[in-house]
């Protein structure tokens, strides 16, 4: 059957995210009883209990739809970041957020100013909506944000700025951001992606970046996947001017966040103890890798998040395939352009020592324990 002549012109040439590897498939193609998945930066603590546990209660309640308007979140949620509710849009994980954005704003041939390289959904999500993508490559694995200016045109409709930035692990200053917004036509829209905010946002000079948001059309999304540990539910929510908001409802599905994913987040956002305990062991293992890549005598971008991205060099590829038979999965880059390079979410302690262990025999060099 060939339906290329009924399909949308804009789907045909486009290339699928393709995400990291399941824990579950590796076992299963590899034979293996233990994996490490080092890949997705995900929380490796799981979520917390609190969250758990309210989970548990409402199990019996799966027969009615969710809430459509996610009130009592959005209620917590202006609470917690001293908003209003109308501030707020719930989402299916913050990717959905990215197409809600380009779905309610971009017209057909729209301009949209991406990074190289940064998450890809900005330009895969973008290139489906019919948007032209200037594609501004980044100075140092730090966002070029001069150069993006000096590429908005009359047709610019979206820019997107991952603050921290995934893959690099770099961020945007305080006053870098400034500068930028400052100069920046007012009809542009900027879309801050903060999904690994909270491992960030004990940095003096990192940007409050909600001061912008009921100034000029500008969305902040945050995530529940990451430090949260809640990826597995699909749980995101974007801030911005409640007419901003407004259009994006306007093309939102009704029931679009479940049941389980806001009770879960209500519970979690409560329990910031439990994301105290998470950053610490974050950077306690980041540290640890850092240091053990340096004894190694490896390059890599020194990050802010919960994941380091490592210059192996032209083995790179070998290397993701020699840690995944034996039980730890880190992301190849080569989707990224990145071909030299790989990825690797920080971990328990037990999964960083394996996954150092391995590195270290793959290079045949030693290293302290």
């Amino acid at each position: 059957m060939n339906l290329e002549k009924l399909v949308r012109k804009t789907v045909v040439n486009i290339t699928p995210y393709v995400p990291g590897k399941p824990i579950q498939e590796v076992k299963r193609d590899l034979g293996l009883e233990k994996v490490y998945k080092m890949a997705s930066n995900e929380n490796p603590l799981g979520p917390s209990p609190r969250a758990v546990e309210a989970i548990k209660e409402v199990l019996g309640e799966l027969n009615r739809y969710p809430e459509a308007s996610c009130y009592y979140l959005k209620n917590k949620l202006a609470q917690f970041w001293n908003l209003k509710p109308e501030n707020f849009i719930i989402g299916n994980g913050s990717d959905e957020l990215i197409i809600l954005t380009l779905r309610a704003y971009l017209n057909p041939g729209d301009e949209v100013i991406v990074a190289k390289p940064t998450f890809l959904i900005y330009e895969l999500a973008s290139k489906i909506e019919g948007a032209n993508i200037k594609i501004i490559p980044m100075k140092n694995f730090r966002y070029d944000l001069p150069r993006m200016l000096d590429a908005v045109s009359s047709a610019t409709k979206i820019i997107f700025i991952a603050n921290p930035d995934n893959p690099c692990g770099t961020y945007v200053t305080r006053d870098e951001i400034e500068d930028f917004l400052n100069q920046l036509p007012s009809d542009v829209i900027v879309f801050i992606d903060e999904a690994y905010y909270e491992f960030v946002n004990h940095l003096p000079d990192f940007p409050d970046c909600l001061q912008y948001i009921n100034k000029r059309p500008m969305i902040v999304t945050r995530t529940f996947s990451k430090i949260y540990g809640l990826a597995g539910l699909r749980i995101g929510y974007g801030m911005a001017h409640p007419e901003f908001i407004k259009y994006l409802n306007k093309v939102r599905e009704p029931f679009n966040v479940n049941s389980l994913a806001q009770i879960a987040a209500l519970n979690a956002l409560d329990d910031q103890e439990y994301v105290k305990k998470v950053k610490e062991l974050t950077l306690t293992g980041r540290d640890y890798l850092s240091k053990k890549f340096e004894q190694l005598g490896l390059d890599y971008i020194k990050s802010v998040t919960n994941f380091i991205l490592v210059k192996i060099g032209e083995k790179a590829n070998e290397l993701c395939e020699y840690l995944l038979t034996n039980g730890v999965i880190v992301r190849n880059m080569s989707g990224w352009g990145l071909n030299e390079y790989i990825r690797v979410t920080v971990g328990l302690e037990v999964e960083n020592r394996k996954m150092i262990k391995l590195l270290s025999d793959f290079l045949k060099k030693e290293v302290e324990p």
